[in-house]
């Protein structure tokens, strides 16, 4: 297969915001770089600053050692909780006598005013080496909220001094869950309040290609024109990421993955949603794997057409394709319940027989 994208130009790469969620983001590195796509800037908002600092310092297999280790008690102070017990907590799963242990430390983080984060400045600070972003040769630039000043900030972090670097890369990163403490002097807030996804950073210092790469979240995405000589390319994901506080190593691993075959599809020109396919059949061959499939029972065929199979396209959120995709997302929702392997690549045909 060969790539889609011009690997004769180097690109600049923006990315969202999404607290754990943020290995998706290592994983499309991973397949960006073995596909030899080159880049000379990053943007990051939140935990994208974060990863964009790892991008500045090009050290990809740190990146992947550090996400596929990570551990909730790196990024919050967990107090008497082990990380079981605080994993329950984010996926909702406790019984009625953990809420006689847990209120303890329920009551000790509201009069604290947020969750202690100071494991991860420590962590920031382990993990971020400033003068190789200060003199690196990618232009790294983050999103966030100056409180103190009551503005939104976009920061050219290597114009930082290098002891300003991690704080500010904090300040990013500061989501509303934490407990509210100064930065060089300053309170600030997520990025994400502010430009959840910093593409205008990227356009205003002149960057024409860009790669930007979507978190599925809450935040606020800058709206701003841009030029028709911009060209962004977008790689997200229809996938379960997981909960954005959720700092586990198993949800990271399983994040990178996703991203790197979310990646894969964009580069190859693969086809799908949650699995990743190539394509080789007609729109009319679609057509008639549809029709081979459908329930027409309760009426005739044209009613199927013209009533039933907008229906089920509106409840796939596949209202706007043509049969192909129709056919495919039908496909893909029979191939998760037999519980197909997505980390892979399907020949579309291949794929049919193996849902049959």
């Amino acid at each position: 297969m060969r790539v889609t994208l011009d690997l004769n130009k180097t690109y600049a790469i923006a990315l969202e915001g999404g607290g754990a969620k943020g290995a998706y983001e290592i994983g499309v590195w991973q397949a960006l770089d073995e596909a030899g796509v080159r880049y000379n800037a990053v943007s990051g908002t939140s935990v994208g600053a974060l990863n964009g600092a790892l991008m500045a310092m090009r050290d990809l297999s740190r990146a992947v050692e550090i996400w596929s280790n990570i551990r909730p008690s790196q990024v919050i102070e967990l107090g008497s909780l082990d990380e079981d017990e605080y994993k329950k907590v984010l996926e909702g799963k406790l019984e009625p006598d953990d809420w006689q242990e847990l209120l303890p430390q329920a009551f000790e983080l509201i009069r604290n005013r947020g969750l202690d984060v100071s494991p991860l400045r420590a962590w920031v600070r382990e993990i971020v080496d400033e003068h190789r972003i200060k003199t690196s040769d990618v232009d790294f630039y983050i999103s966030t909220v100056s409180l103190t000043d009551r503005k939104s900030l976009e920061v050219h972090v290597n114009d930082l001094p290098e002891d300003q670097i991690c704080d500010m890369l904090l300040a990013s990163a500061y989501h509303p869950s934490f407990r509210l403490e100064k930065l060089g002097g300053k309170f600030y807030a997520d990025g994400g309040f502010a430009d959840t996804l910093p593409l205008h950073a990227l356009v205003e210092a002149g960057y024409k290609d860009i790669i930007a790469v979507r978190i599925p979240g809450m935040g606020i995405e800058r709206h701003f024109r841009i030029p028709d000589d911009v060209n962004i390319i977008t790689i997200s994901s229809y996938a379960d990421l997981g909960h954005a506080l959720n700092f586990d190593a198993e949800q990271a691993r399983r994040d990178m993955a996703i991203g790197y075959w979310d990646a894969q599809r964009m580069l190859y020109g693969m086809h799908g949603r949650l699995y990743c396919v190539e394509r080789s059949m007609s729109e009319r061959e679609a057509l008639d794997w549809i029709l081979d499939h459908a329930d027409t029972s309760k009426g005739s065929l044209r009613d199927y057409l013209e009533r039933e199979l907008p229906k089920t396209g509106r409840q796939l959120d596949a209202a706007g394709m043509d049969y192909y995709g129709l056919m495919l997302a039908l496909a893909e929702q029979r191939a998760e319940r037999c519980n197909l392997p997505k980390f892979r690549t399907y020949l579309d045909r291949d794929l049919l027989k193996l849902i049959e």
